[in-house]
């Protein structure tokens, strides 16, 4: 006899502190070292079958561009098309499994990556995506558990929530995983993200074909072999490292494309989405497309915030993982008032930071993840170096001899409409606007309207009315609003997250409505004593 099981609400991943003598800072320790002497053979992964198509390409540590961590196959396009058939042919058996049998494979994963798979997890983030202990703890340890563990709730809550019926019928609502097969691709910056867009999917009854970053495709390979340990069947999830424009182009007008789930440059997003819509002819059923993408999130401060927590947060929400987060504070606002008091410390605590080998647990920040990432936002800081309506408060060194290192970087701008203060960096650069406290309301329109983004954004106050009137006037600025505390480090299961605008689709990851997207429902009504005669009462003559 069959029981509807109920999966607890679970409680979040604890993050371990690597603290001297803590027995996880001595594992974390030795994996690193081992990772940093080897090189991983990365394959394509098709139907559970490891394949090495043509010449690998390295992959190198952000810090130490010459030390080569892996070297990862890139598939062709027989490899995306086999990947695509085989996603297909696992859809079947996969679909019709039950929702709970699905959810035990990722529940399953996530404790095994709470134990023997952390460190893992975490140095191959360490090294290949240039996180510090701190930064990789919070991602690809306690994130990607939260991903799986609420993931398997919801998805329970979401099968649990039934239709009401009428004497004499039963009514209930089949949630489907979509037809076809979804296409995942993810980013080089959180290792969550990439286990969360290909197992988000998956764990709704779809199969995924998933295109990982180059830069983060060591850990994203760990992530393949540890849902295999957790007995994922082949062909659920197919990984197909390689170039994305080529990979994309095999699978973006399949006739079964079911879906895109998507992280990364708003531009790429767009792209998408247009190709999709010049391909829907073609397609068995309209595709489902949710991004997260773009952001140039912000910091408001009023004249009554306090300086100090408003000096914390701009240092971390703008320079933890060396800006490289969707979510980190890119530019800020601060009455004149409080940045007499604000700018020595900020200046000062910004140049103190430590910088280096995320193998030395001193260090703050890193190197930024490429050459491509470090020319660009060395281009920025060369740009206000030499512009009259910035000054460059502190930082802007740049330096890739070994490693592509910048060091954190404060901009003021003179007028809020400034480069720096409109477009995206996604780098360690922070720009700072000063403006009369007496603008204190026309900034807001300013902070709502300079940015085509809505990510992340915070206000920062002690009166309890600039609280509420920030809130109202800067509703559609963020998708993730924050009240004296940094724009960065959304929780799952606490703060859904996702932004609107130019910032993608707002399906919150982590949540039911991302959940939701990934199913087809369909209603099913049962009679139980069918009609038997067509005519109605009201038919009959008085």
């Amino acid at each position: 006899m069959h029981s509807t099981p109920d999966i607890a609400l679970p409680t979040n991943e604890p993050v371990l502190t690597y603290g001297p003598g803590s027995p996880e800072k001595a594992a974390l320790k030795a994996e690193l070292a081992l990772q940093a002497g080897q090189i991983v053979d990365i394959p394509v992964i098709i139907g559970g079958e490891e394949l090495r198509p043509g010449d690998p390409v390295d992959v190198v540590m952000p810090h130490d561009h010459g030390h080569v961590l892996a070297r990862t196959h890139a598939a062709g396009p027989e490899d995306v098309a086999r990947a695509v058939a085989n996603a297909l042919e696992a859809r079947h058996e996969w679909a019709q499994m039950r929702w709970e049998d699905r959810a035990a494979v990722f529940m399953r994963a996530a404790d095994l990556l709470a134990g023997p798979w952390r460190q893992k997890l975490n140095a191959a983030t360490m090294l290949g995506q240039g996180k510090t202990v701190y930064q990789a703890e919070i991602d690809s340890a306690c994130e990607l558990i939260d991903f799986f563990r609420f993931g398997a709730f919801l998805a329970g809550r979401i099968h649990a929530m039934q239709p009401g019926s009428s004497r004499g019928s039963w009514n209930r609502s089949d949630y489907r995983g979509l037809e076809g097969f979804v296409y995942a691709l993810s980013p080089f910056n959180f290792t969550a993200i990439g286990g969360n867009l290909a197992g988000s999917p998956a764990l709704m009854g779809n199969t995924v074909v998933w295109k990982p970053s180059h830069t983060a495709a060591l850990s994203n390979y760990y992530i393949v072999k540890l849902l295999e340990a957790a007995g994922l069947p082949p062909g659920v999830i197919n990984f197909v490292p390689g170039d994305a424009r080529q990979v994309t182009a095999g699978i973006i007008g399949h006739h079964d494309l079911a879906g895109v789930h998507f992280t990364g440059s708003t531009g790429v997003f767009r792209l998408l989405w247009r190709t999709v819509g010049e391909n829907i002819d073609g397609y068995r059923a309209f595709p489902r497309l949710v991004g997260e993408t773009g952001g140039k999130d912000f910091i408001v401060a009023h004249p009554s915030a306090d300086p100090e927590a408003l000096r914390v947060a701009m240092v971390r929400g703008a320079f933890e993982y060396q800006g490289q987060k969707c979510s980190a504070a890119s530019r800020a606002y601060v009455p004149a008032s409080v940045w007499k008091e604000l700018e020595r410390p900020l200046v000062e605590e910004t140049g103190s930071l430590a910088m280096g080998d995320p193998s030395d647990f001193r260090n703050f920040v890193g190197a930024v993840i490429d050459r491509r990432a470090f020319d660009k936002i060395k281009g920025f800081i060369q740009d206000a170096e030499n512009d009259a309506d910035a000054d460059v408060l502190v930082g802007g060194e740049c330096d890739d001899s070994k490693g592509y290192f910048i060091r954190p970087t404060i901009i003021r701008a003179k007028t809020p409409g400034y480069t720096s203060m409109c477009e995206e960096i996604f780098g360690p650069v922070l720009t700072v606007y000063v403006y009369d406290d007496a603008e204190w309301p026309a900034i807001l329109n300013v902070v709502d309207e300079t940015s085509p983004y809505a990510l992340t954004g915070s206000i920062f106050a002690r009166e309890r009315t600039a609280i509420i009137e920030a809130t109202g006037a800067l509703r559609y600025a963020a998708g993730n609003f924050y009240v004296n505390d940094k724009p960065t480090g959304a929780v799952v299961g606490q703060q859904p997250f996702g932004g609107g605008r130019g910032s993608g689709t707002n399906d919150k990851a982590g949540s039911m409505l991302n959940l939701l997207r990934w199913v087809s429902a369909r209603t099913v009504k049962e009679t139980f004593v069918p009609a038997t005669d067509y005519r109605y009462p009201f038919m009959d003559e008085a």
